[in-house]
């Protein structure tokens, strides 16, 4: 019997098994499926993540690069820590003299980064609307130091810091340009082009014409309505020189193509152009530049505000005239990213791009910032006018006559320079002896 059981075993065990067998077979493709598409999922999230770490790390070292570009990449970035030393030294001590020269050094290096941000834009929008966006954002800083003393009152301090920035580029940042350039390149004659100077000088002209009116009708005690009619024809003489502002803008925008393109480019070999072009190029992208744009102008419109409370004080501690400070140290310091970049484009041989800066740049204070500012002060209520009082008038003319007669025939050399930096010296000299009975404002 034990015999006959066994076969029986070994029959049905075989079949039992390969029945296992077709059971495992039909389970484990399924399994294995299963398993493929799980491990594909899995994969897939990897991957993603894997992506999104790349994207961080990549995003992260962009802007690590951007900093260490904008931030550690020139020397005179070593004052920026004063800006915020200013602020300590304000809440721990309220020196104003102290706090005053802390500001004046922190905002230096903002603006010349502020006009580095713009050149690097100016690559994205063509010479000449990069000229105007240089000239444009070289005078922020001087807009926002004068928007804040306007709002605490010191009227004579926004008339005086727009007058010393004009003064400031047409002698300081003009005369070094021409003595930079002239030592540079000795043996070369440096030619610009004189059209775009004489209509720059006419509109300086037209600039010291609305601001000489009201000082002769208010000096001749002339006016139909004492006390309103200086301020009257102040605010209109402000709306029409906008208009040509205006005017003026649109002229270069669509007739004179080429304004800020140096004229020797003409007469040089595509050669050597061609170097010159690859040599120049973007540092960061043009979102960068807006970026950099936006937190360069907040940064110096908070330095702005400890500096211009701290005018009255710094004045009294340092003893040194407010008309001083407003008309020499103020302007210096706006005018820092205009000094490079112009000294910078006249040692390349682009006078027409360091007039464009400098002779630009006072072109847009006369005929934009200072109407802007009175006309502002008309909405904000402060009786701001175009009377600059006879002794800022009289320096604005003759300085715009000295400037007009160095342009007129279209020529540079390093001793046209230095006659310049000469005129600005005796400016300066002149201003620290003057004392303006207006220039602390009784504040509202």
């Amino acid at each position: 019997m034990g015999n006959v059981n066994n076969p029986q075993v070994l029959v049905f065990n075989p079949r039992i098994e390969i029945g296992s067998l077709e059971v495992k077979s039909i389970i484990e493709p399924h399994d294995q499926s299963t398993s493929t598409s799980a491990s594909t999922n899995t994969n897939m999230l990897s991957m993603k993540q894997f992506s999104e770490n790349c994207d961080k790390k990549q995003l992260w070292c962009k802007v690590i690069t951007s900093i260490k570009i904008a931030l550690f990449s020139n020397k005179i970035n070593l004052l920026i820590p004063f800006g915020p030393l200013a602020m300590l030294v304000d809440t721990l001590t309220g020196n104003h003299g102290w706090v005053f020269f802390l500001s004046l050094l922190g905002i230096i290096p903002l603006a010349e980064r502020l006009g580095w941000a713009t050149e690097q834009l100016a690559f994205y929008t063509g010479p000449t609307v990069g000229g105007l966006l240089n000239a444009t954002f070289g005078n922020a800083t001087e807009l926002i130091i004068s928007m804040y003393a306007m709002k605490h009152g010191m009227l004579r301090v926004v008339q005086q810091s727009l007058l010393g920035s004009i003064l400031s580029n047409m002698l300081l940042v003009l005369g070094c340009a021409f003595f930079c350039g002239g030592i540079f390149l000795p043996k070369k004659e440096q030619v610009f082009d004189k059209s775009n100077a004489v209509m720059s000088s006419g509109l300086l002209l037209m600039a010291v014409m609305g601001l000489l009116f009201p000082a002769v009708l208010h000096f001749t005690h002339t006016e139909l309505h004492f006390g309103k009619s200086e301020l009257a024809l102040s605010r209109f003489s402000s709306c029409v020189m906008l208009i040509a502002y205006g005017a003026y803008l649109f002229f270069q925008l669509t007739t004179q193509k080429n304004s800020y393109s140096p004229i020797t480019e003409e007469d040089s070999p595509k050669e050597g152009n061609s170097d010159d072009d690859d040599d120049e190029s973007p540092d960061i992208s043009k979102y960068e530049c807006v970026i950099w744009l936006s937190i360069l102008t907040l940064f110096i419109s908070i330095l702005s505000e400890y500096l211009v409370n701290t005018i009255e004080g710094a004045s009294v501690a340092m003893n040194i005239p407010i008309a001083f400070i407003s008309v020499i140290l103020l302007p210096i310091v706006g005018n820092a990213a205009e000094h490079a970049s112009a000294i910078m484009f006249a040692m390349k041989d682009k006078l027409d791009i360091s007039l464009g800066v400098a002779i630009g740049s006072s072109t847009q204070i006369s005929m934009f910032a200072i109407p802007f500012c009175v006309v502002v002060g008309w909405i904000m209520g402060r009786p701001l006018d175009l009377n600059f009082q006879l002794f800022e008038t009289a320096t604005l003319f003759i300085t715009v006559l000295v400037v007009a007669f160095m342009l007129q025939d279209g020529t540079s050399n390093y001793f046209k320079g230095v006659m310049l930096v000469f005129c600005y010296l005796i400016v300066a000299a002149s201003f620290f002896v003057h004392i303006d009975p207006l220039s602390i404002q009784d504040k509202p």
